[in-house]
């Protein structure tokens, strides 16, 4: 069933350019399909991050489908105002609750946690973008109901640097 669309572009590709720094993982690689765990599994993986600029003062973490069959892709995972003490989440952090001072907003299917990827059975791969933005502010001062996609908007002018790390998926 391809649903015979075109390919998205790097969602990140579309912003304003900013300096990287180093985004990994023991459970996902970029590009190399997901462990089902990661997927129906809803267990979010591990992520480390390192090498971030001088100057921040907290993190937004967001896991994005730019594949998924919407005109707005899909958000998996988004959690505003992480401590820049926390460099890194075990696997699976994202049905626990956040670490002090961080807020886990509601994903596109309504829960503040992490979803796993899922996309139309029979479809191509879906990428699944996990990005760390490393943000001038300590908080990004949202409501607890924001959106995912407000969450990326207001802290569009804040963003320092950003990681990425896309691993993909298909059923």
């Amino acid at each position: 069933m391809d649903l015979e669309r075109p390919v998205a572009p790097d969602p990140y590709s579309l912003l304003p350019k900013v300096p990287s720094f180093e985004l990994t993982s023991t459970d996902v690689a970029e590009g190399e399909p997901m462990a089902e765990a990661h997927a129906s599994g809803n267990t979010s993986p591990q992520l480390s991050w390192s090498g971030f600029p001088e100057g921040t003062k907290s993190f937004l973490l967001n896991v994005f489908d730019p594949d998924a069959p919407t005109p707005a892709g899909f958000w998996h995972w988004t959690v505003v105002d992480l401590p820049v003490t926390v460099t890194s989440l075990p696997t699976g952090a994202g049905s626990q609750p956040a670490p002090e001072g961080a807020t886990v907003l509601r994903n596109d299917t309504g829960t503040a946690d992490y979803t796993g990827a899922a996309p139309p059975p029979g479809d191509r791969p879906h990428r699944y973008v996990f990005a760390v933005h490393a943000l001038d502010v300590d908080s990004l001062e949202l409501p607890e109901d924001a959106t995912p996609t407000v969450a990326a908007f207001t802290s569009l002018g804040h963003v320092l640097a950003r990681a990425t790390l896309a691993p993909v998926h298909s059923r």
